[in-house]
């Protein structure tokens, strides 16, 4: 229409599944994904649009709004929000039979509440917030609720994944999809890769799935396409792909060949010499500092890029894998620097880089260590130490670790809501977390001196 402006035809995407079943058949599907790429618009607007096809069916209008430069003069205040471990509550429709618990979230043991819609009250928390973008980082549906990188199999309701494959169900992401389409529709959701998401028998080292569903900026290594970066304002964000260099689970382990460490190098000098940067933000899922039960610190992910972090003063880690949240103090070659309780500041340049682990949007909640007491707002532990954590090493091998980085600690759904005020002089941005009935919980506010 003359109101919506130009029209521009959009790219079908066709993915054919074809896998094994447990039961020795065959799964196959097809699935179309439309992509539309829209360049050349002005930034720190809403631009309107509506999806049309052949057959006569016309969407409703929707709007999405693009970033706002990365100018000083242009930048006012902005939100984005982030999370990881979604998946869906809803049961697949597809293939017939499925049971609750069986590919969606509602799955482990009695007190995870799994009658309660966990991933709908985080999601819906999200939307409220109403953030300019909003990051995953990593285990994004569950298609795979196995996670190990290996070929994959659909097992059907009372089954059991042969001995050498994932489970899998591809109308996973049918499902998954929808269920995020009420924000997605209109703001951005940026998305890294966990182990859930290596889909082995895509090609891509198990990529190829995803590059069908989504569009992800290509200015990473051309061998990794989850790998990439952005900026909005005067932030910086980039999205790495942990299961490259992660210890503990090695499917994809190693598979750039150095590259992506190379591009992270560049790009974090690049941005921390950027005058209009202030803030760096890094999010991928296996955690560089966490204490919990399941999967705690991966050697992998400090070996290959901490040092990093520090010499380019990376500002936030946020993480995934985890199914819980958990914030270090300010940390420094491996050390933390100062304690930074709830409604502490943090400057970044000298106390060092804050991690946090938000794995707990959805998936049933994990366990920190036995002995180890949560510790958030209005319920602070005492003394926070944790003597009997443990490392993932080179050899896949848990080490043991005594922790005195663990700052806060909540066992439950929750997310983070990021508010950035941009300033001539001095730079402010408060990390607030909020769990799935959106009350708050934790609070960090960031500053960053303006170079000229």
């Amino acid at each position: 229409t003359d109101q919506l402006g130009a029209t521009i035809e959009a790219e079908v995407r066709n993915l054919v599944t074809q896998i094994p079943t447990s039961d020795r058949g065959v799964l196959a599907a097809e699935q179309f994904y439309a992509h539309a790429p829209v360049d050349g618009l002005p930034g720190g607007s809403a631009h309107f649009y509506r999806w049309r096809t052949e057959d006569g069916f016309v969407s409703d209008v929707r709007s999405a709004k693009t970033a706002l430069p990365s100018v000083r003069k242009a930048l006012a205040p902005f939100r984005f929000t982030m999370m990881g471990d979604q998946g869906t509550d809803d049961i697949p429709s597809r293939p017939a039979g499925l049971k609750r618990g069986e590919y969606d979230d509602s799955y482990y043991k009695p007190d995870n509440e799994p009658d309660v819609p966990h991933t709908a009250n985080v999601f819906n928390q999200i939307v409220a917030s109403n953030p300019e973008f909003h990051l995953l980082a990593g285990d994004i549906a569950y298609a795979d609720p196995s996670g190990g990188g290996k070929p994959l199999s659909f097992v059907p309701s009372g089954g059991k994944a042969a001995h050498g494959f994932d489970k899998y169900n591809p109308f996973v992401w049918d499902v998954y999809l929808g269920s995020i389409e009420a924000s997605a529709a209109s703001t951005p959701w940026m998305f890294a890769t966990g182990n859930h998401d290596m889909e082995a028998s895509y090609p891509s080292h198990g990529y190829g799935g995803h590059l069908a569903r989504m569009d992800f900026p290509d200015n990473g290594p051309a061998a990794c396409p989850s790998v990439y970066s952005f900026t909005y304002g005067n932030v910086a964000v980039l999205s790495l792909d942990a299961n490259d260099v992660s210890f503990e689970i090695r499917s994809n382990t190693g598979y750039s060949d150095g590259t992506q460490n190379s591009w992270v190098e560049r790009n974090l000098a690049a941005y921390r010499a950027d005058p209009n940067i202030d803030f760096i933000v890094c999010f991928f899922h296996h955690c560089a500092y966490s204490t919990t039960d399941s999967h705690a610190s991966d050697g992998g992910v400090r070996a290959a890029w901490c040092e990093l972090f520090d010499r380019y003063q990376v500002d936030l880690v946020l993480q995934g894998h985890n199914h819980v949240y958990e914030r270090t103090d300010p940390i420094r070659a491996d050390r933390p620097t100062k304690v930074a309780g709830d409604n502490s500041t943090v400057d970044p340049e000298t106390d060092g880089t804050v991690y946090y682990t938000v794995g707990c949007a959805g998936r049933p909640r994990y366990g920190f260590q036995p002995g180890e007491p949560e510790s958030y707002r209005g319920h602070e532990a005492p003394d926070t130490f944790v003597p009997n954590s443990y490392v993932w090493t080179a050899d896949g091998k848990k080490k043991a670790e005594a922790v005195g980085w663990s700052r806060v600690r909540f066992r439950n759904y929750a997310f983070i809501r990021v508010d950035v005020r941009p300033g001539q002089l001095l730079s402010e941005m408060d990390v607030t977390a909020v769990d799935e009935h959106g009350r708050e919980f934790d609070k960090v506010t960031y500053r960053r001196r303006v170079r000229a």
